[in-house]
């Protein structure tokens, strides 16, 4: 193949850019003026050349390799003259580009190295051969160009000369044969300081190769090959020329294009972006207007026990978020993402719907908040515009749409909006802090007092009102929800992996102190009840046991009595704005509620369109991935947006959500619970994959923190978590159903595989079983396509029963192509998965059709999984193909009972290979050239990018096919045959002609097939050979036998006249059918019969014919039968007739088989390994 410079393929990556700039400033190699090669450059798409970079040689085989580009007028030159000094400043690759450079170069013969002994040579260009003598030379990714060889001493002279020591495979040329070996240096002295690995097509480690998007200098780097470090130097050149001779896979490329795009994409750290917006969403309005209610109610203990227990769920999900976000790089999507790539589609699907959902509606829930405090103050004002109703409606549209305002206008701004309503929700905590210690006479009145202990005494303790510890425990929960903002943006994050546990956990801690902080110091310096009346100081000589008496109020009289409602219109039980009254400046309380609730609805607005995208770009639920696309530099899902509002606004005009939002709290507690499910999971499932560098995480406390969430979700509405749970399996169910082809390595997937091998390994300690006994099958299928009439109906007794292998003997005598086969393997496996046949597609390639079985018969398999039957097809073509084909057929039957195999043989009419009709997509890829190839384009077939469709080139399968050819009659028949066991059954019936015991192989799969719902209205019709004097008899022992191993039976035939002489049309075929095959010892020496015998053993010799009459005779009678009895039946069971082996010719063999099967409805010839596969014992 001619060597041209645009077929060179780049062999390896680029060196780090620390190293790159070193060999940048090295100074030029010098070389030999005896060399005459012109670097050629392997060009990688969009990659820019960079002059100045020192040339790397090194030596392979006979061969060296340059990490140089040519100068450019050599590269346009077909023949190669001496360099000038400046031609050999070779350019390299920019820091961009993704591959060294190589050439390679060969050496002239010994002679002219013994020439050079003498005398100084005289150096001259030697050109190129021209393409055709030097096509050989040049292959694939490689240029083959010759140079003179060159002594000793013309070596440089700063080139340090060292034979005994070997620097590096690439820095040495030596001679060959059995004269001296010459050592010498070509680099310079600078060899010595350069990076390791400078001169070595083999690539370093480097993080850029793990990386799913480009550098972030340039674009993508792919390390080498397998195939380019270790095929031969003479493969095939790979057809595409990029890099690594693939493309980039559709998924490479939208993340490349995604990475490109993102230069210059705001992104945050872990205080603005995960702390700042965590705190913001958990310090809600309930911090100020129920956290003092629900002190009055469960007393200072209580409620510090209730902020504990809440932020402990917290915490150990905020731990299990953290070490989910810590094991690998995290995208956009925040929880959604963090489940679906944990557990699997299922749960994410079904998860990210609802969390997006309820963001949305959180949205109105707090927008709603807002405008309800807004509405007070206009009643305190007496400013309404129309009603309260209509007064909330109108604010929070009006609300709602600057909302979404500040989050499409960007996260920039967004964030600046976070940061301002924090520091007005700060301050407004401080201002409450500041409050208690300023004791104010006028506000005794309403109950607040300062700091005393008598007040903390009697606040200590629980004074439950209408109300128990887990109502209480419910109504403060959803405030310490909201650890999930700072995640929800994990796209919008420099470094998620540290900002999000960072960030999380620490807001978890700030805000859990700030409510517990509430908690004491307003059970500490406010009492219970108060008038709010200076008439009710308290008189001298009455009886005061109220904490309020110490400072001459008696608030008694107003105490509910009996259960009855309170008078006291102030204090912990019965003013919400207590806090207004405690505080340093009441006002700074009312913007504090006004802050909690806009930040809670602007990072509700933002987190619920970025799950939402998320979900859309993966394309779990049709007709949603409109909302998905994103604009501008930030990828802002403005459709998202949209549709949030849209969401949110139909629930403001509502106007009353006490109904959903114990729904809206249930769906974040269901993805708590399955994040910490998430945790637990993968550590169960014990996956290499999963190490998470945040290591403060337990899998057992995950799970307790996993079954404390549903435990919370059926304490604050328990008809809630019902519909939560209802709706949460029903989308499971969905997407299970569905099934989308992604595959993200979940631990679903890990688990999987753990309990695989942990079963595979315990059932290799199980001793067989009659009752156990499973038919696992090894069809000799070839290509799984290519035959599915047997692969149908294998599968209807192995489905779900037992184990089915697709054999394939790949028959080549040269040196197999590995890659071509494990190419197919993934293919044919992706094939049987999409066409719903549970089987394994096993390939082996082997010299000939009987060595590539008998390596399946011994090693396919696993442990206790191992096939125990050999299904084949008929060889319908014996008697006019190579008769060597039919000794090996009958050798393979041979071979498998000698491994202690049953063995089972289909036989239909029209016969069952289509792998020779032109254009019906079945035949994919083809091994062996007499193979036919249909035009099927699996170009885009690849495994690089596990979050896109895996089996899209089998979706081509049927979009891109051959031209149709019109099938002849033949053709079209056997089509149709093919197919039949795909369709159902009519009302027939499955004979089993079970005329020899083989252990009940021949019964149990009849049984099998029946038992399927294709299958279930045909009945199984028993047909067994006896006397004609005890037919009664045996048809009643064959009915009991039947009866014990539970076998339901239509009828039962007792063949009596099976020994009777065959028809004489019968015989005649049957001689005509052997003619052929006879050794025909008469007509020859008896030492040349021998010979002949000896060298063709399929031969049939008179007195073998003669031995074996009776059986010859009773194969001509039993089809006769067959065509009498059966010639209706959807299906036939045969007992199949046994050769010993040695003694009976593969052709005779062959000749009772066809005799026996012939022009019958599909037929199976089943003969067992003769051990029981049925039993009647219990």
């Amino acid at each position: 193949m001619q060597g041209d410079s645009t077929s060179h393929l780049p062999l390896c990556e680029s060196p780090p850019l620390m190293e790159r700039a070193n060999l940048a400033r090295a100074p030029p190699l010098a070389m030999p003026p005896s060399i005459t090669a012109a670097a050629v450059p392997i060009k990688r798409r969009d990659a820019k050349l960079r002059q100045g970079r020192a040339a790397s040689r090194r030596t392979l085989g006979g061969f060296s390799v340059m990490s140089a580009s040519p100068p450019p007028a050599a590269a346009a030159s077909d023949h190669l003259s001496a360099p000038e000094p400046d031609a050999l400043k070779l350019s390299g690759p920019t820091p961009s580009q993704s591959r060294f450079q190589v050439d390679l170069v060969s050496e002239c013969g010994a002679e002219t190295a013994l020439a050079s002994e003498s005398s100084p040579p005289e150096y001259s260009a030697e050109p190129l051969r021209d393409a055709a003598s030097g096509g050989e030379e040049a292959k694939g990714r490689f240029r083959v160009v010759n140079f003179a060889a060159s002594s000793p001493d013309a070596a440089p002279a700063d080139s340090a000369q060292n034979g005994d020591t070997v620097m590096s495979d690439g820095s040495l040329h030596s001679s060959t044969g059995g004269q001296q070996h010459h050592h010498y240096d070509t680099h310079t002295n600078t060899y010595y300081l350069r990076t390791f690995g400078h001169n070595t097509i083999d690539a370093v480690p480097n993080i850029d190769f793990y990386r799913q998007t480009a550098a972030p200098l340039g674009e993508k780097l792919i390390r080498p090959t397998l195939s380019e470090l270790h095929d031969e130097l003479d493969k095939e050149p790979f057809e595409d020329g990029f890099a690594n001779g693939e493309e980039l896979t559709p998924a490479e490329e939208a993340a490349a294009k995604e990475a490109s795009e993102s230069k210059g994409v705001v992104k945050f750290g872990w205080i603005k972006g995960v702390l700042v917006r965590c705190m913001l969403n958990i310090w809600g309005v309930m911090l100020f207007i129920r956290m003092t209610w629900i002190v009055g109610q469960a007393g200072i203990a209580y409620s510090c026990i209730i902020v504990i227990m809440a932020t402990v769920v917290t915490t150990i999900t905020g731990c299990s978020t953290s070490a989910i976000a810590t094991n690998g790089f995290v995208r956009g999507g925040g929880a959604y993402y963090l489940i679906s790539r944990s557990l699997g589609p299922e749960f994410g699907g079904s998860i990210g719907l609802i969390f997006a959902f309820a963001n949305a509606v959180a949205v109105a829930m707090y927008v709603v908040g807002f405008a309800e405090t807004v509405v007070e103050l206009l009643i305190n004002f007496d400013a309404l515009m129309l009603d309260q109703i209509n007064d909330v409606r109108i604010i929070g549209t009006i609300t709602v749409i600057l909302l979404l305002g500040i989050s499409v206008a960007g996260m920039e701004w967004e964030a600046k909006a976070q940061i301002f309503l924090l520091f007005i929700l700060v301050t407004a905590i401080f201002n409450y802090f500041i409050g208690t210690f300023i004791p104010v006479e006028s506000k005794e009145k309403f109950g607040f007092f300062s700091y005393d202990a008598s007040i903390l005494a009697d606040n200590f303790g629980p004074d439950f009102r209408g109300q128990t510890f887990f109502s209480v425990f419910s109504i403060f929960f959803p405030a310490a929800t909201g650890i999930l903002a700072g995640a929800n943006i994990s796209g919008d994050l420099a470094d998620p992996q540290m900002a999000i546990p960072k960030g999380t956990l620490l807001a978890i801690l700030i805000t859990g102190l700030v409510y517990m902080g509430v908690a004491i110091s307003a059970g500490a310096c406010i009492v219970r009840d108060a008038t709010g009346m200076e008439s009710n100081v308290t008189l001298s000589g009455l009886n005061c046991t109220d904490a309020a008496c110490k400072f001459g109020y008696d608030f008694t009289s107003c105490r509910p009595v009996g259960g009855g409602k309170s008078a006291c219109k102030f204090g912990l039980h019965n003013d919400f704005q207590v806090m207004s009254v405690v505080s340093g400046f009441g006002p700074l309380i009312t913007a504090g509620i006004f802050s909690a609730t806009l930040s809670s609805a602007l990072a509700s607005l933002v987190s619920a369109p970025k799950v939402f995208q998320a979900l859309c770009k993966d394309n779990i639920y049709p007709g949603i991935a409109v909302f998905g696309k994103g604009y501008g530099k930030n990828n802002e899902p403005l459709r998202g947006y949209l549709l949030t509002f849209g969401i949110a606004l139909a629930f403001i005009v509502i106007a009353e959500l006490n109904v959903i939002a114990p729904i809206i709290s249930n769906f974040f507690l269901a993805s708590y619970a399955l994040i910490n499910f998430s945790v637990f999971h993968a550590s169960l499932a014990n996956s290499p994959g999963w190490r998470p560098s945040f290591k403060y995480y337990n899998m057992w406390v995950s799970l307790a923190g996993a079954i404390l969430c549903c435990v919370v979700m059926f304490i604050i509405n328990w008809w809630a978590a019902l519909l939560t749970n209802v709706i949460v399996l029903s989308l499971y169910i969905y997407v299970s159903y569905k099934k989308p082809d992604v595959n993200w390595g979940s631990s679903t997937q890990a688990l999987t595989y753990h309990q695989a091998l942990t079963h595979s390994l315990q059932l290799c300690g199980v001793a067989d079983h009659i009752k156990t006994y499973r038919p696992q099958c090894l069809v000799m299928t070839g290509a799984p396509n290519s035959r599915p009439a047997l692969l149908h109906l294998v599968h209807a007794f192995t489905k779900n029963v037992g184990l089915m292998l697709c054999g394939h003997v790949r028959v080549s005598s040269r040196r197999p192509n590995f890659k071509e086969l494990n190419s197919d393997m993934l293919r044919y496996q992706r094939w049987l998965l999409n066409n719903s046949s549970k089987a394994f597609y096993t390939p082996v390639v082997a010299e000939d059709l009987r060595q590539g079985t008998q390596y399946l018969l011994q090693a396919a398999g696993l442990g206790r999984l191992r096939p125990n039957t050999l299904v084949l097809g008929f060889k319908n073509d014996w008697r006019i193909g190579d008769i060597k084909e039919v000794e090996t057929y009958i050798n393979l039957m041979h071979d498998a009972f000698d491994f202690q195999y049953g063995v089972v043989i289909l036989r239909l009419r029209e016969g069952l290979d289509i792998s020779h009709i032109q254009g019906q997509g079945t035949v994919l890829y083809s091994f062996q050239d007499k193979d036919v190839v249909v035009s099927v384009d699996m170009s885009k077939d690849s495994d690089g990018d596990s979050s896109r469709p895996s089996s899209k080139a089998t979706s081509v399968q049927n979009k891109k096919r051959s031209p149709t050819v019109p099938l002849n009659v033949a053709d079209q028949r056997l089509l149709d045959a093919s197919q039949q066991f795909q369709q159902k059954q009519g009302k027939g019936t499955i004979d089993v002609w079970w005329l020899f015991d083989d252990g009940g192989l021949t019964l149990l799969i009849p049984y099998l097939i029946a038992n399927k719902k294709k299958w279930k209205d045909c009945k199984i019709r028993v047909f067994i050979g006896g006397k004609i004097n005890r037919i009664d008899h045996d048809r009643r022992a064959m009915a009991t036998l039947l009866s014990k191993f539970r076998i339901d039976f239509s009828d039962i035939t007792v063949l009596g006249d099976i020994n009777t002489k065959p028809k004489s049309e019968g015989l005649t075929e049957f001689a005509q059918m052997i003619e052929q095959y006879k050794l025909r010892e008469d007509d020859m020496e008896q030492e040349a019969a021998e010979k002949l015998k000896s060298e063709e053993p399929w031969r049939i010799t008179d007195n073998e014919l003669e031995l074996y009459k009776a059986k010859s005779n009773r194969q001509i009678r039993l089809n006769e039968l067959l065509k009498e009895h059966s010639s209706t039946a959807n299906l036939i069971v045969m007992s199949m007739p046994l050769a010993r082996k040695g003694a009976v010719s593969s052709a005779l063999y062959m000749a009772w088989l066809d005799t026996l099967s012939k022009d019958l409805p599909p037929i199976l010839l089943v003969r067992g390994n003769h051990q029981s596969v049925l039993t009647f014992y219990s």
